[in-house]
């Protein structure tokens, strides 16, 4: 079988594309020739120029998931066989002070919108009798407790859950719902982490690989997950963590 990994004649919408993970991920699965719609709730310009200058195409699509319902449109008629959720959002504070407003803020953007955007691709393609794949981005934090982040725990340990369910509702329709769970990957979300020569030691002192994750180590399982090589593969929970998990 020839052409496992390519990916040329699907269409992938990947939310969060502007910067990091998302941007990575949008690269990667143009790469491999997926025209990729590129979303966030800032422009992405950026990330469909890169596109563009590697050969490949995409466009840009502004969406703020804030509103847990945003992309309930995007998928009707569009053609989208690829859907990576990726766009998220994260706020710290100790447990016995966190708001709910900080709660529902993290869980409507991490957690309800990836269901509802799952939702309405889902219905899209069983209503075409369509095959696709689903990668949400789950994380580390999906199998611990992590410090300060109550909410984005919560919501990431949820976002496996709801992998798990899509993924043997949908199977036998030829749907495959996985997700990739990060460790500690050099993005905007880690920058002050990585400022801080003790806290970034002792991260680092964990991770038997002995180095930050890179955008691009998420780019590349995600482009497989989509490929027909991952077309038996669903229901899993990836993780890309260095070999933290593993020790």
């Amino acid at each position: 079988m020839t052409d496992l990994f390519s990916l040329k004649g699907q269409k992938a919408l990947v939310t969060g594309a502007n910067t990091g993970i998302g941007q990575a991920i949008a690269l990667a699965l143009a790469g491999q020739g997926a025209h990729v719609i590129c979303a966030g709730r800032r422009s992405c310009d950026e990330t469909t120029d890169l596109i563009a200058k590697a050969g490949g195409t995409g466009e840009s699509l502004l969406l703020d998931f804030s509103d847990p319902m945003a992309a309930q449109d995007v998928f009707t008629g569009a053609g989208i066989t690829l859907l990576v959720n990726n766009a998220g959002t994260i706020r710290r504070e100790d447990s016995v002070a966190y708001t709910e407003a900080d709660w529902d803020a993290v869980m409507d953007v991490n957690l309800k919108a990836v269901f509802f955007t799952c939702q309405a691709f889902g219905k899209e393609l069983l209503a075409q009798s369509t095959p696709g794949a689903i990668v949400n981005i789950a994380s580390l934090l999906s199998f611990q407790g992590g410090i300060r982040v109550p909410s984005y725990t919560a919501a990431k340990h949820g976002v496996a859950g709801i992998t798990k369910i899509l993924a043997n509702e949908w199977a036998a329709q030829g749907i495959t719902v996985n997700a990739i769970a990060p460790g500690y990957i050099a993005t905007n979300n880690t920058t002050d982490l990585r400022a801080d020569p003790e806290r970034s030691k002792a991260i680092l002192d964990r991770i038997p690989a002995g180095r930050w994750g890179d955008p691009e180590d998420i780019g590349g399982t995600a482009a497989y997950l989509c490929s027909r090589a991952a077309r038996y593969v669903t229901g899993a929970v990836l993780n890309v963590d260095g070999g933290w998990l593993a020790r």
